[in-house]
């Protein structure tokens, strides 16, 4: 038998009339028309071949037919109902579901293990799969393929199903060895531009924010060592004479913090947003926005 086009709400209808056996009563139950429901009667009508209800002294009686049909029809609507509800409900206790997020290395450093123990304690079922993230190229690509679920480092864009939200800001700062004078760095910039510095550069490249601030003032630095990774820099630096301007949170995140003296560098440096990015494709899903509130949480206190 050919059941293209079959429509679901004629098992709907069929369920209402088992439970009414009254076409009036049933239209009310299930918001048709009598007309509507009596249209939905016939169709199922022609598509079993068999009355299913016939008048009766005390209204519409079953044949046996559609006595055998109940039955399924209800465990079809059941599971219709079920499927439903799994898109609306979300229990995270019971969950055994992995969630992959792209991070740039600052977000992964600092957010990764109060994610794991959020996970951990409010979802013991959940995995996390972690992608590195270099560039805003990167988790666009990664979030259209589904290899990522999550991205955090980047900044938001135009694609329309491309979805964002903002996280937090980081202010860049000047460190130094613990010990060391820091007042004329912070008070000109000739004579920080003057010292040995560390850059960090993941495109190995010998210029950065800094430079770019230098060179409005007719400036240049010498750099003595420059690193493709972030976290590198605070150790190295602790255990030189060199100067690095780094994002505040990497000084805290490298724990560190007491073996460098850190000061507002002497120049005008932006102030780095961090966002969440996400597809539109997962946005209503239960799960997804479940755990996008949790990371939300966790980054209020960076």
């Amino acid at each position: 038998m050919n059941y293209a086009g079959f429509d679901l709400n004629l098992i709907v209808a069929f369920d209402a009339l088992m439970a009414e056996r009254h076409v009036t009563r049933a239209a009310q139950r299930v918001g048709l028309t009598q007309p509507a429901l009596s249209a939905a009667l016939n169709r199922l009508r022609h598509i079993t071949g068999d009355e299913l209800f016939i008048r009766g002294p005390k209204g519409l009686m079953p044949t046996p037919r559609a006595v055998d049909l109940a039955p399924a029809f209800r465990t079809v609507l059941a599971t219709v109902d079920g499927a439903l509800a799994l898109q609306k409900e979300f229990e995270p206790g019971r969950s055994r579901q992995t969630f992959a997020l792209a991070l740039a290395e600052h977000p992964a450093h600092l957010l990764l293990a109060p994610l794991e123990k959020a996970a951990r304690e409010l979802a013991p079922g959940i995995d996390l799969r972690v992608r590195e993230l270099r560039n805003r190229r990167d988790a666009i690509r990664m979030l259209d393929e589904g290899q990522a679920d999550l991205a955090i480092g980047v900044s938001p864009g135009s694609e329309s199903r491309i979805l964002s939200r903002h996280l937090w800001n980081e202010d860049f700062v000047g460190i130094a060895r613990k010990g060391t004078d820091i007042s004329p760095f912070a008070l000109s910039a000739h004579l920080f531009a003057a010292e040995r510095h560390v850059l960090f550069s993941p495109e190995a490249e010998d210029y950065g924010l800094v430079d770019t601030a230098l060179a409005e003032h007719g400036l240049k630095r010498r750099l003595g060592v420059t690193s493709a990774y972030m976290y590198l820099v605070p150790g190295l630096v602790a255990q030189s004479d060199m100067l690095a301007t780094v994002l505040q949170g990497v000084v805290r995140g490298s724990g560190l913090g007491d073996q460098l003296a850190v000061f507002k560098p002497p120049l005008e440096l932006p102030t780095i947003s961090y966002h969440l990015l996400w597809h539109r494709r997962t946005d209503a899903h239960p799960a997804h926005r479940w755990f996008r509130d949790i990371v939300v949480g966790l980054c209020q206190g960076f």
